[in-house]
Formats: C-alpha cells, sequence, structure tokens
C-alpha cells in the first residue's frame, strides 16, 4: 500500500510525538509505502498522485500555523485525518484572515457552526482575544469529507461520533519510544543552569503557552521560596503568545527559573532527567492529548496534570490531578508534597512508566496505525456535498484556459 503522509515536520525531526519520525519509524513495515510530505514539497504532491495515485492520504493536522499549508488538501483528497487537536479554530481562523480571506471564514465557519449565531464569526474578524475560540472548534467541514478522522483518547472519540453520526472515528494510542538519557545528563545539566544537587526542579516540557499554565505554576513557586522550600523551575521549551521574560522578571523568583529553550529531540531524556517532577497543565485545553507529558511518563517523572473531562480515565495512582475550580491552592498542595515526599515522587514515576507501557508505547501506536490506516483505505470518499465552495476549488480556472488558447489540454 502506497501513502502520502502530510505533516508540519520533516522525518528526522518532530518534537511532537506521534507526527512523523516517531510513527513513521514504528510503522516499518514491508506492505507499507509510506512517502513523507512536508510543507517544503506539497506542491510535488498533486502531480505525483496524478501520476500514480497513493492507496491512501494521510494528514496529521493540529491547531497550529505549522498545519495551514495542510488545507489546502484536505478536500481534494480525502484520506485519513489524524487530529491532534479537537479544537482548530485558532489556527484556521487566523490563516484566513491572515490571507484577507474574511468572506471565506464567514462561509466556512457558518458551515462549522450551523447553530451559532450570525455575529459569532466577529469574535475572530475583530481579532478578540481570549478563550472564545475554544467554544466553536471549527471541525464539522474536515471531519465530514474525510475517509475516517483518528484521535488520541476516547472522550473527544465519542465526542465525534456524537456530533458527526454519519462519520467514521477511530482512536490511536499517542505514543513515544523509549529514551536514555545520556551518562551524567542530570548532574551536568543542573550544573549548567545553577540548580544545586539537593533542590527541587519541576519541569516544564514543550511549547511555553498561556494555556499551559505558566503564571499558576510562578505563583505556586514564589509561595514555596516563601515557605523556605528549595524549589526550582526549569522550562524546556520554546515559547509562544506569552512575554515569558516579563513574566518570569515580575514573578519574584526569576532566580529559580531556568529557561533553557527549545531542545531538540536527542536531548529531551536529557532534560527531563535534571527534573524531578513534571508539570503538564492545560487551559484552557483543545481536548488534547499532551506529548510532554507522555514523554514525562516514558521518563518514569512523577507528573501534575489539570483534572479534565478527556484525562479522567487516567488513574489517580499514575499522576496527580488538579481541580480548576480551586487551581492555585491544589496546585501549591500537589507542588509541595512532592517536593518533600521523595518516596512518593518515586512511586509516581514508577506507576506513570508503568501506564506508558501499557498505554503509551510506540509499538501500540504503531498497532493503532495500521489497523486505522486498513480500515481508513478501504472507506470510500465522502462526496463533499454542501462544502463550502472556497474548500473544493481547486482554482485552476485560470491556468486551464490559458493551456487551452495555446492547445495544451490539461
Amino acid at each position: 500500500m502506497r501513502i502520502a503522509w502530510f505533516s508540519p515536520f520533516p522525518p528526522a525531526r518532530t518534537g511532537i510525538a506521534g507526527y512523523s519520525s516517531d510513527a513513521l519509524a514504528a510503522l516499518d513495515d514491508p506492505g507499507l509505502t509510506i512517502d513523507p510530505v512536508g510543507e517544503g514539497d506539497a506542491h510535488d504532491f498533486v502531480w505525483r498522485h496524478k501520476r500514480a495515485p497513493y492507496d491512501l492520504v494521510v494528514y496529521q493536522l493540529g491547531n497550529s500555523s505549522w498545519h495551514d499549508f495542510i488545507w489546502g488538501y484536505l478536500f481534494r483528497y480525502p484520506g485519513l485525518v489524524v487530529l491532534h487537536d479537537a479544537r482548530l479554530h485558532h489556527a484556521r481562523a487566523a490563516q484566513l484572515l491572515r490571507a484577507r480571506r474574511v468572506d471565506d471564514y464567514r462561509r466556512e465557519f457558518a458551515y462549522d457552526h450551523p447553530d451559532a449565531a450570525e455575529a459569532a464569526s466577529d469574535y475572530a474578524v475583530e481579532d478578540l482575544r481570549g478563550s472564545g475560540y475554544y467554544r466553536w472548534p471549527m471541525t464539522r467541514a474536515l471531519v465530514s469529507s474525510a475517509r475516517l478522522v483518528a484521535v488520541h483518547n476516547d472522550f473527544v472519540a465519542q465526542e465525534l461520533r456524537e456530533r458527526h453520526p454519519n462519520a467514521h472515528v477511530e482512536r490511536i494510542r499517542l505514543g513515544t519510544p523509549a529514551r536514555t538519557p545520556s551518562p551524567g545528563a542530570r548532574e551536568r545539566i543542573r550544573l549548567e543552569l545553577n540548580i544545586a544537587p539537593g533542590s527541587i526542579a519541576f519541569v516544564m516540557f514543550g511549547l511555553v503557552t498561556a494555556e499551559k499554565r505558566i503564571e499558576p505554576i510562578l505563583r505556586a513557586l514564589g509561595t514555596l521560596k516563601t515557605r523556605g522550600i528549595d524549589a526550582h523551575l526549569l522550562i524546556a521549551g520554546g515559547h509562544g503568545g506569552v512575554d515569558l521574560e516579563a513574566l518570569v522578571a515580575a514573578s519574584g523568583v526569576a532566580d529559580r527559573v531556568h529557561v533553557a529553550g527549545y531542545v531538540p529531540d536527542e536531548r529531551v531524556a536529557d532534560y527531563l532527567s535534571a527534573g524531578d517532577v513534571s508539570l503538564s497543565l492545560r487551559w484552557p485545553t483543545a481536548e488534547e492529548t499532551s506529548a510532554s507529558w507522555v514523554e514525562s511518563l516514558a521518563a518514569a517523572k512523577p507528573t501534575i496534570v489539570t483534572a479534565l473531562p478527556h484525562t479522567a480515565h487516567v488513574p489517580s495512582s499514575v499522576a496527580v490531578a488538579i481541580d480548576l475550580l480551586d487551581e492555585d491552592a491544589a496546585l501549591l498542595a500537589a507542588m509541595s508534597r512532592l517536593a518533600g515526599d521523595r518516596a512518593l515522587r518515586e512511586t509516581l514515576g514508577k506507576a506513570g512508566h508503568e501506564y506508558w507501557k501499557k498505554e503509551h508505547h510506540v509499538s501500540l501506536m504503531a498497532d493503532d496505525y495500521r489497523r486505522v490506516i486498513a480500515r481508513a483505505a478501504g472507506l470510500p470518499a465522502p462526496d463533499g456535498a454542501g462544502l463550502p465552495e472556497h474548500l473544493t476549488a481547486d482554482y485552476s480556472a485560470r491556468s486551464t484556459s490559458i493551456a487551452r488558447d495555446i492547445g495544451v489540454n490539461l
């Protein structure tokens, strides 16, 4: 079976589990020929597919501008859509409005959310900020036009089935491979960042945004400092949408915050080894399954997460869950308890690692991909009836007309 695999990252580098390198490596199968399609070479897909049609097109899609190039192919070449986020409004609105396609955005929003008030699209058009985007996920068009949609947890799968009863929806577990830190990594990185050997280091891993709850975390760290607890925060990842430098400067704990910046895949295990507790908080949420949380489980790190409907299945023995209704107090209590209880940290870390082996090992993700790919390849493409015209048009009329005038039939 020949597969075109649309992903925002090349196979050699992803930074996000499941998108490309981890999944492709695990899918090393003689029965599958997979051609990666990135932003730089996506234009070649059309003629390649026309010359030798692919059996299936796989789209890795998330709520990020990294995925903008994929939208031009989703509806013309229906396939398997792997949704890493169940909310796409932020990125889709930004893409269309950045290109001044206001009317296209309004039409697409109206199709995706026919029950919303006509003025609801003004939220994005007027460049308003905040959590309102999460109210309207903007996924109906792509779900109704895909052969099959796959997501990373059962809660989201059931939500999509209820919302789109005619759609085919499956779960693909988000998996990561085992990663081993290099010898002496913990001591070396803590020395580089000036974190004393006996200090407790909380680690935030991945892209730092307001949704990762950086401000409550800094407040909790400040309280721990006033209580005389030698706690530090290690931030390993880039940041977007927040002025991290300003937040840290205003927090009163700048001497306890260590920003490592972007960490390449091959050094993920090293930086996780330098931490004692991993913080993987989310709110508002796009109902994503956190890859950084899964990486932390694989590294046997105790984790603190936000209690959310789509993570309710995670046993309390695996992670400490924070109630959003009392976030500051609950987060402070969890950080304080884990900072002072080494035995609890070890117990949670071991339980998390066992949970990773049973639920999130990369081999499990590969098994799910094989099953879902086989099913998607056997399903017909939806006819796309009723979709907004800008989603199905191939915009070739002018070039076809010019070619016809010079005697070339396309």
